[in-house]
This record gives structure tokens, sequence and C-alpha cells, in this order.
């Protein structure tokens, strides 16, 4: 029998820095994106990690945190090549939280902003951080200055920095990435009409829906993606439309590892005492990059070939089993599941570990050879960008939601077309027009997809034996 490997104990790859304090470092920066890089408690304090995640990724800001509590650390707009020469970077400076509030240490000389070589990040060769590939930073203090630009690139106090307190609990490397202006001439790069016409006639729409094959009533829908994506958020959100007020029947959060610990099967009623509606959302396990940890592989084929009953808990040291009498024979077809759809966050994309990727691969391999329909759902795109967190119809007009769409597109392997950004409901206590719209209409593209599967396996049964 297939053994899995106990969970192993790594730190989840997310932001240490609070959604106030990201607000706060970048409007010291202006209107950008901060994007994860690099964090050293996962990666390693070591330098070839630092310099093999953040090398050639344009401007950066590092964020360190010791344990006194102070948060600080540096921004530099060039780029680390490992050249190994001075940068000239007018645009560098130092921060540190003081009273809650970012506080911006210049740079005196535009030459010396640091010094690029193998070694970690350094500014003004005065402040190095991971030094000697441990977790502290250190001060070249005292009178001690950069002996070929024969000047003090910045000018600060340690005990106002960081409170002399050396010892690092974190340092993480974010790429910073300036978000493009959207104006009204702009021409959109999808075409949506933002209407309560239109909500109502997609509504209607997956109301009347029935699937090709009539013997499957209602298509099954499974949801696939890593911790904290936005699974169980989506069907809380479907259902929130259809009951007409927010609802938070599925387990959803951000927790490290998966809320979900059992294969759930949600049917959605039109309202509260109408009629199931013509589709099942199934929910499962978070994807983890670790062997061993989050959904199985083979829990996953178990679930697309309809094996895996409703309320079934997942074992964390064994793939689910199915029943003797139930392995012998195929899944009918309306056991199966007809549309996979694949959550991804969308301010964690450029985050995406090559093992969390490999693992998503190894699923769209499986799921090809059954022939099922797949789509992408990209998520939280109001937390990617600040004008569409601002205004949600400014979504199809936004550069920078596309190069994600795009980035999603590329690293899942699958086209730009099945990609489609979503904002869930998370904490809205009112349900919006905007996001109804988004919402349903990620929904009716899965049932198209559900039924161009459904339409090929009538295909194949029609042809001669």
């Amino acid at each position: 029998m297939h053994q899995r490997l106990k969970n192993l104990s790594v730190a989840p790859q997310t932001s240490s820095i609070t959604e106030e304090q990201r607000k706060q470092l970048c409007a010291l920066l202006g209107d950008v994106e901060l994007s994860l890089l690099y964090k050293a408690s996962v990666h390693g304090y070591q330098d070839s990690a630092f310099h093999q995640r953040c090398d050639h990724q344009g401007p950066t800001l590092l964020v360190a945190y010791n344990h006194s509590g102070y948060i600080f650390g540096g921004y530099t707009s060039v780029d680390y090549t490992q050249c190994f020469q001075d940068i000239v970077d007018k645009e560098a400076f130092l921060f540190s939280f003081q009273g809650g509030v970012p506080v911006r240490i210049n740079i005196n000389s535009e030459f010396s902003a640091r010094y690029d070589d193998t070694g970690m990040p350094n500014f003004g060769e005065q402040l190095f951080f991971c030094y000697r590939n441990r977790p502290v930073v250190h001060h070249q203090g005292g009178d001690v200055f950069n002996y070929r630009a024969r000047v003090n690139a910045f000018n600060f106090s340690p005990a106002t920095l960081y409170g002399n307190d050396t010892n690092l609990r974190e340092c993480e490397v974010y790429k910073v990435e300036q978000i493009p202006q959207i104006s009204a001439k702009m021409t959109p790069w999808r075409n949506v009409l933002w209407t309560a016409k239109r909500r109502a006639e997609l509504m209607e729409m997956i109301r009347n829906y029935k699937p090709l094959v009539t013997s499957v009533s209602r298509v099954r829908i499974l949801m696939i993606g890593p911790v904290g994506a936005g699974k169980s958020s989506f069907f809380n959100s479907i259902n929130s439309i259809f009951m007409g007020r927010i609802t938070s029947k599925a387990m959803s959060g951000s927790a490290g590892t998966s809320l979900t610990t059992q294969f759930r099967t949600y049917p959605v009623k039109d309202g509260r005492e109408g009629k199931p509606l013509p589709f099942v959302l199934c929910d499962t396990m978070g994807l983890e990059e670790q062997t061993g940890a989050g959904l199985d592989i083979e829990d996953i084929s178990s679930i697309l070939q309809g094996h895996v009953p409703d309320r079934y808990k997942f074992n964390p040291t064994s793939v689910f089993q199915p029943e003797e009498q139930k392995a012998s024979r195929p899944a009918s077809l309306k056991e199966k599941i007809h549309c996979v759809v694949y959550v991804i966050d969308a301010t964690k994309i450029s985050l995406m570990s090559d093992k969390l990727q490999e693992k998503i691969a190894s699923v769209r391999r499986k799921v090809n050879s059954l022939g099922i329909a797949q789509i992408v759902l990209m998520t939280k795109v109001d937390e990617a960008c600040p004008q569409v967190e601002e205004n949600l119809q400014s979504l199809y007009l936004s550069s920078y939601i596309k190069s994600k769409v795009q980035e999603v597109s590329s690293r899942l392997g699958v086209p730009v077309s099945c990609v489609l950004p979503v904002k869930n409901y998370s904490q809205e206590l009112e349900l919006e027009l905007n996001c109804d719209v988004l919402l349903l209409t990620a929904l009716q593209q899965m049932l198209n997809f559900a039924d161009d599967y459904l339409d090929d396996v009538c295909s194949m049964e029609d042809k001669p034996k």
C-alpha cells in the first residue's frame, strides 16, 4: 500500500507584513505592487539562495524583522547581478517602522547605494543583511565609511532603525512592480457588461442549464488549488449570490495548512426554499508543495473517477482505497467529475515554487488523460492591483492583471482564454453587482466546459466498436 511521508514542518511562503503595512510601504514607492521573491526562513539564509531568487528581478524592497519587534529594510531600483561594482542608485532608501508608520531615510550619495557582489544584500556597505549567511544584521558603524566612495551613503542610528537588536527572525525580499495608470480612453482586453440586467441574464442561464447527457442531472465541478487560494470561498460566493445574502457554509480562511480536510460536494439551491441548481461544486484539501502534505495525486485520481464519497476524510498517512466491489466497476458518468477548476491566488503567482508547479502539472497530466475539461480561476484580483481594489470594473483595463493572467497561463500550460479573474466574497456583508457578474461569468464558463466534456464522451460512445 502506498504510504505518504509525514507532514514536514515547513513555513508557508506567505508574506510576514500585514496588509496595512504593505499599503504603507507601497505608499513610500508610489503606485506599485509587491510580490514576495525570497523568504529566508523558507529558502535559507545563504547568499546562493538569495541570488537564485532575486537576481535580475528589477527594483526590490528588502524587509527585515528582528526579535525586538522592529521592521526595517531598504529599497533599491537597480537589479542584483553579482557584477562586483558600486551601484549608482539615487532612488535607494532605508526605512524603519516607528510608531506603526514607516520612516524613510534617503540616500546621501547615489554613487554608493550598495556594492553588488555574490554576498547577501547591503546598503551603502554600511548595513548588511543576513551577514555571513546567518540570521543577523550587521552595521559597519562608527567613523568607518565606504572606502571607494569616501562617504557614508546613509545617515542613521542603529538604535532608532532596529533597536540595536541584530538578531533577525525573518528577512524577505519583494519584487517592486509599477502599476500602469488606467485611463477611461483605454480599451478593455475582455468585454464585460457590468449591469444588473447582465447579472439577471447569467443567473437565468444557470438556472435553466441542462447537461447534454440526460443521465447527468447536475454537472460536478472539482476545485483544486494551493492552500488559501479561495476554493471554499468560491463556493460560498456562488451560494451567496443565489441565496441573496452573504453565506459561509464552507469553511474558508487563510491558515497555513488546508482548512478543508474532507472531500465535500456542495449543491447550490436557487434561494432558501428553491430547487437545487444543475451543478455541484466539489471541494478538496489544498495542494501543498512538500511531499506527503496536502492533497495526494492518487486521491485526486479517485475523485476524478467518481469513487470518493461525500465527507470522506483524507488520511495523512495513506491514499483513498475504494471498496473492492466499487473498485471492480467503473463509476457512472453522473458520479464522475465533468470539469476541473484550478484556483490560483493572483498575489502569489510569482511566488509559486517549482515543487508546487510540478504538483499541479502532475494533476493536469492525469486530468488530460481522462479528457476532462479544465479551467483556471484567478482569485484575489483586488488584492493584486490597487486600481482594481478601488473599482472592480477596471479589471479588464488593468495591464497588470493581464500580465498575471498571462503568467498563470504560462506556468500552468493552459490557454489565456481559460484563465478567469474573479473576486470572492471575503469581508463583505452585502452582495455587490460587479463581484456577482464576474463570479457568474466564471460559473457559466465552467458549465460550458463541462458540456464540452460530456459532448466528447457522447461522441466516443457513438463511435462504432
